[in-house]
């Protein structure tokens, strides 16, 4: 059973959206609503809100919001559950018995316990016997028995079942065994095998210092086709998108900023060689997740990948993932090494040091990458050149940046400043033509530009849709209201969404429960932020008999269960203007 109506609104109530929000985000106030810069993506300029009276959070960036769970959510990469827990014990408050999520967190809390028992297993066996080759490759590579200790590096024992047979021995069962990761079923008998066998191991550790999973390096094998690194697969507490190795340590680093490398290995050297603000992605490209995690905790990183095609192809993706997340990024080129582990075993922290401090912003970068792929001394190629350069500094915002590296550009290909900052214009016209075109073609398709921004939600009957939103935003900011909608059941929503969030703000009313969007439940941060954006663009004075017509129109696309000409589409809106403004 979901938690009580009752208790989330008191949690609500004890939790004030501004001073939680206020623990991440400065926030100034400006009239009846509070303003700072987002957290969750890159800006200068504040256009993250905070409207107490509502309570609620949105931002015009972005589009994210919804109430102080949902932010909690948010903010920490929590469960609903866990984020109730977290504002419960702000709070003081006790969270009441409830068998589903009592259930879910008794889960979760034994799977961490589980992780921490297979880490303390595994650092065991390192010392072991049977692990005393892979602590000799430990050690040959480098690290320290006070390295191995801080991160927690094991051995699994080449055995089918020692971990099996340890964890079962601390009274886990095999459905947790199962749960966890750690195993592998056989299909022929069901019986229980380790996943991992003769493998160096490294604990992943989350921000709140969880083991929630493992990788592991392989150490011998029979098996060609064996992977050199293995991951946990996905679980109730691991998430590689959501992870990074590492984090838990570089997190408390003063130094100001992030190393994001490719291996645990490169992580563990830097961290050993004085660098303890590394971190490495988990056996993945680097997702928007993960940039968005490492944003929280510093405001410039700096990519250090392999200097193989693989490794210059990822950080060629990971730059404007980093930059959409709002971090500075600066680009290390590695010198007579493969990786910054070799490297520092080769010339020591101090070449590494200076190193980084010649590392070339994502620019310098860049056109030095495109500089590799044409022979300047032959004319049609140094055009070519020229004009992809071109079209990377038009993409700058300063004009500052344009002039400096379209300079550096010309002089490199040897022709005159004139000419390179013309071709730069022409690149930005051209550029500025096709958002043109491209921003037309949204604005004259009303299908499209009212289909919600996140893909996850989708409008099959837009017109419907239309209606629905207007009836939530209507209804919410004038709970009385709700009356006039009795004839509506959620199976009459075209959106499914929508019908949801009525159904419950029907059943609050009734149940003379505080209508708002903090009582809602039940819904993803992109559904909830989808659900303030409704009421962020429906602001405006109540108007009954828009209403009235918005009931009328559900019911009979509901009825005719067809989807809408735009021609229908631009009619309504229109006429959902005009009542507006005539009550105005």
């Amino acid at each position: 059973m979901p938690f009580p109506p009752a208790f989330l609104d008191e949690l609500v109530a004890r939790n004030p959206i501004e001073d939680v929000v206020g623990q991440y985000v400065s926030l100034r106030r400006s009239g009846s609503n509070f303003f700072g810069l987002c957290p969750f993506h890159g800006e200068k300029t504040a256009s993250f809100s905070v409207a107490p009276d509502k309570g609620i959070y949105y931002c015009f960036g972005c589009h994210k919001g919804g109430g102080v769970i949902n932010f909690q959510m948010e903010i920490e990469g929590l469960s609903y559950p866990d984020a109730v827990r977290a504002l419960a014990k702000r709070a003081g408050m006790e969270v009441p018995e409830d068998e589903q999520y009592q259930s879910r967190y008794r889960q979760q809390e034994r799977l961490w316990a589980l992780h921490k028992e297979a880490a303390r297993f595994f650092h065991s066996q390192l010392y072991a016997p049977g692990g005393r080759s892979a602590l000799e490759y430990a050690l040959n590579r480098g690290m320290s028995k006070g390295t191995l200790t801080k991160f927690g590096i094991g051995y699994s024992p080449n055995s089918w079942t020692s971990l099996v047979d340890a964890l079962r021995d601390k009274g886990y069962t095999d459905e947790e065994l199962k749960d966890s990761g750690l195993v592998t079923v056989s299909r022929k008998n069901g019986n229980l095998f380790d996943r991992f066998r003769d493998r160096l191991m490294f604990p992943i550790i989350d921000v709140r210092g969880n083991v929630i999973g493992f990788g592991g390096r392989i150490m011998t094998s029979s098996d060609p086709n064996a992977a050199k690194y293995l991951n946990s697969p996905e679980t109730l507490i691991f998430n590689k998108r959501k992870n990074l190795f590492a984090l838990n340590l570089a997190k408390k680093s003063k130094l100001g900023y992030l190393i994001l490398v490719e291996g645990y290995m490169d992580a563990i050297a830097l961290h050993q060689y004085g660098f303890d603000c590394a971190v490495a992605s988990l056996g993945t490209a680097l997702t928007e997740d993960g940039a968005t995690l490492l944003s929280r905790y510093a405001d410039q990183v700096v990519l250090i990948y392999d200097g193989d095609d693989a490794g210059q192809n990822a950080t060629k993706r990971a730059i404007p993932i980093l930059e959409k997340a709002g971090l500075q990024v600066k680009v290390l080129k590695m010198r007579d090494a493969k990786d910054p582990d070799e490297y520092l075993k080769k010339f020591g922290a101090d070449r590494f040091r200076i190193l980084l401090e010649e590392s070339s912003n994502r620019v310098e970068y860049q056109l030095n990458a495109i500089s590799k792929k044409y022979d300047l001394t032959d004319d049609d190629q140094k055009v070519k050149y020229l004009q992809e350069c071109a079209e990377l500094i038009c993409t700058l915002g300063s004009a500052v940046q344009r002039e400096v590296y379209g300079g550096r550009v010309a002089e490199t290909a040897k022709i005159s400043m004139d000419a390179m900052k013309l071709e730069v214009e022409r690149a930005r016209k051209r550029r500025a033509a096709r958002e043109k075109k491209q921003q037309e073609k949204i604005d004259l398709s009303p299908a499209r530009n009212l289909q919600p921004k996140s893909r996850a939600i989708r409008y099959d009957n837009v017109k419907s849709a239309m209606a629905e939103e207007m009836v939530l935003a209507q209804c919410l900011q004038e709970p009385a209201l709700l009356t006039e909608t009795a004839e509506l059941t959620e199976e009459m929503f075209s959106s499914p969404l929508l019908g949801k969030v009525f159904s419950q703000l029907f059943r609050r009313y009734k149940e003379g429960l505080e209508v708002s969007v903090s009582g809602l439940t039940d819904l993803t941060n992109e559904e909830m932020s989808h659900i303030v954006g409704i009421l962020q663009r429906q602001q405006g004075p109540v108007n009954e008999q828009a209403l009235r017509d918005c009931v009328a129109t559900i019911r009979r696309e509901y009825q005719a269960g067809k989807v809408s000409s735009e021609d229908d589409l631009l009619a309504l809106r229109n006429r959902l203007k005009e009542r507006k403004g005539m009550k105005q």
